[in-house]
């Protein structure tokens, strides 16, 4: 797609999966064809949260997120220590330069070696603004197998503003969508009763207004706050709104 036509189909896209497929294929027009997306809302000083409430879209295999995420290597990542200070895009050929002069860590050395053996050496990396110091975005773009850092520092050169460009519109569209963590759905009930208590009322408010037991309502509320993982009712709906999860529109 052309640039216009891209941001008109983003703005109105209205789910995660139309607007990652389109995406992908859009960055894949420039030699970028394997992308991780993260974005988390629990950053602290020494962690980012717990890798599951992470908003994470990948078009890599599952070898690759398996390790990458899920084994922890992206916290050693080079180019995620670059991400969480600095803002824009940043060429891996800085991954290159701290290898050739011998400067990685051993962690790091690890992330380098997993990398290069699934064939992620060469591309580049957008870190997005963040509007809460408890908040990170950024995305990795690995480009095609074959290409050289040259070749795909020529593409940025030519086209790079409108790549970051439409990488942080998809970044802006992502965050208004629905995601749903791995074991963090909600069912139906769960939700609705979250919605009654975002709304302020009461849990025998919420049993006359959902039919309900008071005690099916409280079950309701306490499986509600296992699947997101939290302590309280409160804690529930604050995580349940900031993914998106609540006051959603039916399809």
């Amino acid at each position: 797609m052309k640039l216009r036509d891209y941001l008109r189909f983003v703005s109105y896209a209205k789910s995660l999966e139309e607007l990652w497929a389109a995406h992908t294929e859009q960055m894949g027009l420039y030699g970028f064809d394997r992308l991780l997306y993260g974005f988390t809302r629990y950053r602290t000083e020494k962690s980012l949260g717990d890798p599951e409430d992470f908003v994470v879209l990948s078009n890599h295999s599952p070898e690759y997120t398996n390790g990458f995420i899920h084994n922890g290597l992206y916290f050693h990542a080079p180019m995620l220590h670059w991400a969480l200070e600095n803002e824009g895009a940043g060429s891996w050929r800085m991954i290159g330069d701290m290898k050739a002069t011998n400067t990685m860590t051993a962690e790091e050395k690890r992330v380098y070696d997993f990398n290069a053996r699934m064939n992620v050496t060469v591309g580049y990396t957008i870190s997005f603004t963040s509007v809460s110091a408890r908040s990170k975005g950024a995305i990795s773009l690995a480009a095609e197998v074959g290409k050289t850092q040259d070749e795909m520092d020529a593409v940025w050169d030519e086209h790079g503003d409108d790549i970051l460009l439409m990488n942080n519109m998809a970044h802006l569209k992502i965050l208004t969508l629905p995601y749903v963590a791995p074991n963090r759905g909600l069912t139906k009930r769960q939700r609705e009763a979250l919605e009654w208590v975002g709304d302020g009322k009461t849990t025998q408010d919420i049993a006359t207004l959902m039919g309900l037991t008071t005690a099916t309502v409280e079950k309701h509320l306490r499986l509600a706050r296992e699947a997101l993982s939290v302590e309280t009712t409160a804690q529930a709906v604050l995580k349940a709104a900031l993914h998106n999860q609540m006051f959603v529109m039916e399809a």
